[in-house]
């Protein structure tokens, strides 16, 4: 029964999700809705567990990391790549730092390691809870890349940062047999040789495979998911990071690819949109309850001041000097909305850390995605449209 709920739902908001798109109500919000709901009403399915929420939110994150980074326009952001490149090589590290700087007041008990790791973790965007921000088109294209870029390439930026400091964080009695240092030097260093490699000849696999049609529509787009993996697995079973991997398979694929292959691209969006809603489905249902149970004054003061102060911050020192208007620079600040990446990067290390403090920052994570799920999603239909009035006037 719990499993008809679930699927006549999915059927449902298939039918009205165009119609959703323009308003105030996002996916995120209307799965991690459902999850809660079904947790509470007692018709959680019997192998929805962390695990599985693990698993799946690992699948999906391979993927959106190699269709974001797979999409960019290079040649375009070549050309017009001044606001991204600044949001990521300033603003992010500068959010780095002033989230531990709020941490470190907020938290004055927890371990300086320990506040790194949580500022880390809340780092990454996610554009999917801003979803009709990238949709409307009377938002200038400038704009909508920058954040599309931005949000696509900081996941894969902000791992090593949250890598780093979750080694630090860990007991000396979790530390791998090679030490914290060589094991985080393997980690951002063969991830992205491997993916690289590994999407460079995909890619150009994919073209002969083309030219020569040996292959179909269909096939291709098959074909893309499984380089994903690839990228993932190799890096693993050489000492580097998979998700690295796959983000810098993305960029080898899509350079090769660029513009002649954009089914192999909506097929791949397609399979990743059906499990980006079903992790955010299992998050609200696994997840979300205990982490609301949890929810203390200090983690609300602390996630505020990430969305509210720290990111808006960051994102305009960070434009200062560029042709981004007074607008731009409060509208890129707000939506930045922390989405699948911030809970997966909790998942990941929690099991590397003390129990009570991988407990705590699983909560902050969690807490964080639901908060900024519901405020960004109620504010990105009209915020795009007055950003974009502003603009046109």
């Amino acid at each position: 029964m719990d499993y008809l709920l679930i699927a006549a739902f999915l059927v449902g908001f298939c039918l009205i999700a165009n119609r959703l798109s323009g308003t105030i109500v996002t996916a995120p919000m209307v799965f991690l809705g459902l999850g809660v709901v079904i947790a509470n009403a007692g018709l959680l399915p019997a192998n929805a567990t962390e695990t599985t929420l693990h698993l799946v939110a690992e699948i999906t994150l391979i993927i959106l990391l190699f269709l974001d980074a797979a999409k960019i326009d290079q040649r375009a952001l070549l050309k017009r790549r001044v606001w991204p490149t600044r949001m990521l090589v300033i603003g992010l590290p500068l959010a780095f730092v002033m989230g531990t700087g709020a941490g470190v007041l907020v938290f004055p008990a927890w371990p300086l390691a320990v506040v790194a790791l949580a500022a880390a973790i809340l780092v990454p965007t996610d554009a999917a809870l801003g979803q009709p921000v990238l949709d409307n088109p009377t938002v200038p294209e400038r704009a909508r890349r920058a954040l599309t870029v931005e949000s696509g390439l900081n996941d894969g930026l902000a791992l090593p940062l949250v890598l780093l400091a979750a080694s630090f964080a860990a007991p000396i009695t979790k530390a791998p047999a090679e030490g914290w240092v060589v094991f985080g030097l393997k980690q951002v260093t063969l991830g992205p040789i491997v993916g690289a490699v590994i999407g460079l000849i995909g890619g150009m696999a994919l073209l002969w495979a083309k030219r020569t049609q040996s292959t179909s529509d269909v096939y291709e787009g098959i074909g893309a998911l499984a380089l994903a993996a690839s990228a993932y697995l190799a890096a693993t079973l050489v000492g580097g990071n998979g998700f690295i991997a796959a983000f810098a398979a993305g960029i080898g694929f899509g350079a090769i690819v660029q513009g002649r292959c954009k089914f192999v691209l909506e097929f791949t969006e397609s399979e990743g949109q059906l499990l980006s809603w079903t992790a955010f489905f299992l998050m609200g249902a696994v997840l979300v309850p205990d982490a609301i149970a949890h929810l203390t004054p200090e983690t609300i003061v602390f996630i505020l001041v990430s969305l509210f102060l720290v990111r808006p911050i960051a994102i305009w020192i960070s434009l200062l000097g560029t042709d981004a208007s007074l607008t731009s620079r409060l509208f890129f600040g707000w939506f930045g909305p922390r989405g699948l990446a911030t809970a997966l990067f909790a998942l990941l290390v929690v099991d590397q850390l003390d129990h009570d403090i991988g407990e705590d920052i699983l909560h902050l994570a969690v807490n964080t995605v639901w908060i900024s799920a519901v405020l960004h999603g109620l504010t990105a239909a009209p915020g795009a449209k007055l950003y974009a009035r502003r603009q046109a006037a």
